[in-house]
């Protein structure tokens, strides 16, 4: 997979909540946590479940720096 994005992220999902409408997914990246809010349609799609290697791409205009 290619894309434009330079930010990507490797990580393993530790859990997916589907919704009637949206799905919250959560990527395990080291320590951190990547939460991805995203269609139901595409998470059912794309098989996503619990434990699944996956590549958490960040595309935003704004990106927050917070210290202390």
């Amino acid at each position: 997979m290619e894309t434009s994005a330079r930010n990507q992220l490797r990580g393993t999902i530790s859990s997916v909540q589907l919704g009637n409408v949206m799905a919250e997914v959560v990527v395990a990246v080291g320590d951190a946590k990547v939460v991805a809010a995203i269609t139901k349609e595409s998470a059912e799609r794309l098989g996503l479940a619990e434990g699944q290697s996956v590549t958490a791409i960040i595309k935003a205009t704004d990106v927050m720096i917070g210290v202390g």
